[in-house]
């Protein structure tokens, strides 16, 4: 489970071969021990809970490289190396 990217205490990880609970492409981030699936194609919240603020800001992030994580998603779907993504800043 390979960490794409680091912001203001949010780990955003995607896991390898991750496509059989969501059904579609995805990212898990973590905050303080609370974790949360967001949907890559519209930033939306699949499951779990992270605090609203957090959640903003992921959301903010998806919209903003959205293109480069769909190739990572292309990429950890079939178990193969995914690329850093730059943080929120």
């Amino acid at each position: 489970m390979p960490v794409v990217s680091m912001f203001y205490g949010i780990l955003i990880y995607m896991y390898f071969y991750d496509t059989d609970k969501h059904h579609r492409p995805h990212i898990h981030a973590h905050y303080q021990g609370q974790k949360a699936v967001i949907d890559i194609e519209n930033a939306e919240l699949l499951t779990g809970t992270i605090p609203t603020a957090k959640l903003r800001l992921v959301q903010a992030w998806v919209e903003l490289h959205r293109d480069e994580l769909m190739a990572d998603w292309e990429l950890a779907s079939k178990g193969e190396a995914v690329f850093k993504i730059d943080p929120l800043r």
